[in-house]
């Protein structure tokens, strides 16, 4: 073999080398969000969550097709919301509405969301959103697991909508699923988007029917 052709073959095998070593270490620094959590709740809710899934849709291991059904049934409001959720998880929903009198929880009173964005505009004081008589919550977008999963994710699409959700989180499950739902496959399939849907949609449905379990 040529001198040169030698060199330029050697050339070729060292650049693919180098981009897969990058490509490795890119993927090796994606962080797991739910790893924030010392106490193991995101990972424990997120694992009864996926069960709950995979239990009621049957789709074998087709996550997209897990995940978009049950995306399409949350925004066509037909999904059924007495066979879904399993013991475990609603008492994980208890647990997480328990905790959201706490700002840096994962929930929190949509009164106190919304009065961080008004307070530079009103001086009327704190508001007490309410629905029967409960203090009504909200995903808590500006929290620090949310920000984990947008800093982490590459979807454009995704950080949209989260950003759009940081300045209004009085925004129905429904047409957040909907917009979920509609992201490229590629985005859609990652662990970012799908711990997103585990707490934003799931879990927020649940701190809300929770008592209708007993």
């Amino acid at each position: 073999m040529p001198l040169k052709i030698k060199h330029k073959v050697l050339l070729y095998f060292l650049v693919l080398f180098i981009s897969s070593i990058g490509h490795t270490q890119t993927f090796e620094q994606n962080f797991d969000c739910l790893q924030i959590d010392n106490l193991g709740l995101l990972k424990k809710s997120f694992d009864s969550f996926e069960t709950d899934l995979f239990n009621h849709y049957k789709f074998d291991n087709d996550t997209i097709k897990t995940y978009r059904t049950f995306l399409s049934e949350v925004y066509s409001l037909s999904i059924n919301l007495r066979k879904l959720p399993s013991s475990n998880s609603i008492e994980l929903a208890r647990v997480f509405k328990k905790n959201a009198t706490d700002r840096n929880s994962l929930w929190v009173l949509l009164s106190q969301y919304d009065d961080e964005m008004e307070a530079s505009r009103d001086a009327s004081g704190p508001k007490e959103n309410k629905q029967g008589g409960e203090a009504v919550m909200t995903f808590n977008y500006r929290g620090g697991f949310i920000q984990c999963l947008k800093n982490n994710s590459t979807s454009e699409g995704f950080k949209d909508i989260i950003e759009t959700l940081e300045y209004d989180g009085n925004v129905s499950p429904s047409l957040i699923a909907q917009r979920l739902h509609d992201l490229p496959t590629e985005e859609f399939n990652t662990h970012e988007v799908k711990s997103f849907i585990a707490y934003d949609i799931y879990f927020s449905i649940l701190l809300v029917i929770e008592k209708a379990f007993g």
